[in-house]
């Protein structure tokens, strides 16, 4: 199985990980989740927010292509980069990832409180 490593966030990784099993066929966002990464991710993993964005720093081109509708909603992200996927969306295949999770999200229900 792959391994999905998260640079440290001072929030939500403030020491990194490296995740030795991340099984092939789940989204990044729900590994990370079921690792005890508490990423940010207000639509639950419908794609319909950009809360769960992060950075694929390496074993990008290992994702499949984004939807339309996911680059629709990246295009809301908070530094948004050419590496960004919304992790609810990109689904782990054969090769290692390093992920960095932004610094700052657009949750507008956590905004609104």
């Amino acid at each position: 199985m792959p391994k999905l490593t998260v640079i440290p966030h001072p929030d939500v990784c403030p020491d990194g990980a490296v995740i030795e099993d991340a099984p092939q066929g789940e989204s990044i966002c729900r590994v990370l989740l079921d690792h005890q990464i508490e990423i940010e991710h207000a639509c639950e993993l419908s794609c319909a927010c950009t809360t769960c964005h992060v950075i694929v720093r390496t074993g990008f081109d290992s994702l499949e292509e984004a939807t339309d509708s996911e680059e629709d909603m990246l295009d809301r992200a908070w530094g948004l980069s050419t590496l960004s996927r919304l992790s609810c969306q990109a689904i782990i295949s054969d090769e290692d990832l390093t992920i960095e999770i932004p610094r700052y999200t657009i949750n507008h229900a956590k905004e609104n409180h």
